[in-house]
């Protein structure tokens, strides 16, 4: 079971936004969860865009990451669809209200991708974090783009070729989400989810940081 993204199928080559300053893409990949490290998370879920709320300073990282020259890649479990809560319409709804407030705030302040999985946790779906999936999948969306290629499949599961990440690197406030960047080889860092992503800014713009463990 792949991953869903929005509002694209996974094999369209968007374009994305040239990264700040003309820089030209080294390979990084800043691969980030959304809830808890975007905006500030829920036991009982982001329902709708009225529950949406930034993180102060959530924007200044996100541009901070990409004036360093990486993309970002939102990888994002949202079981409630695969439980009926609600539909992908409603979580797109959700995601675009993201990336408008973040622009808003910070004009370089893009999502390049953004992946979710919508399936319930006792599905054992393997684009759900903590397994890896999304992150492969993000992985091999981005490059292709870059290239101008198209995808025909994805190199996707157990015995997935890992790809180069060089200083890549994976934030989430979540244990699932240490185990999914860890299983995906990236450097890997826990947040405090009351401070999100600007929590570690400092450290993963530092290459010789080399992130947590569990």
């Amino acid at each position: 079971m792949l991953p869903s993204r929005h509002l694209s199928r996974l094999t369209d080559l968007t374009e994305f936004p040239p990264l700040p300053n003309n820089l030209t893409w080294g390979g990084e990949i800043a691969y980030l969860d959304r809830d808890g490290v975007l905006n500030v998370g829920s036991e009982n879920y982001i329902n709708s865009v009225d529950e949406l709320d930034v993180l102060p300073g959530a924007a200044s990282a996100v541009a901070r990451i990409r004036n360093a020259g990486f993309r970002i890649c939102i990888v994002t479990n949202q079981s409630p669809v695969g439980r009926g809560l609600w539909d992908h319409e409603r979580l797109a709804e959700v995601n675009s209200a993201l990336q408008r407030i973040l622009l808003e705030d910070n004009a370089d302040a893009h999502l390049d991708v953004i992946l979710y999985s919508p399936y319930v946790p006792w599905s054992n779906a393997w684009a759900r974090k903590g397994n890896p999936g999304m992150l492969q999948v993000g992985r091999q969306i981005i490059d292709a783009t870059e290239m101008d290629k198209s995808i025909s499949e994805f190199d996707y599961g157990v015995d997935y070729n890992p790809r180069e990440e060089g200083n890549s690197f994976m934030v989430g406030d979540r244990i699932a989400d240490m185990k999914a960047g860890l299983n995906h080889g990236v450097r890997t860092f826990h947040c405090d989810q009351r401070i999100g992503v600007s929590d570690v800014i400092e450290r993963v713009l530092d290459f010789s940081d080399s992130g947590d463990t569990l």
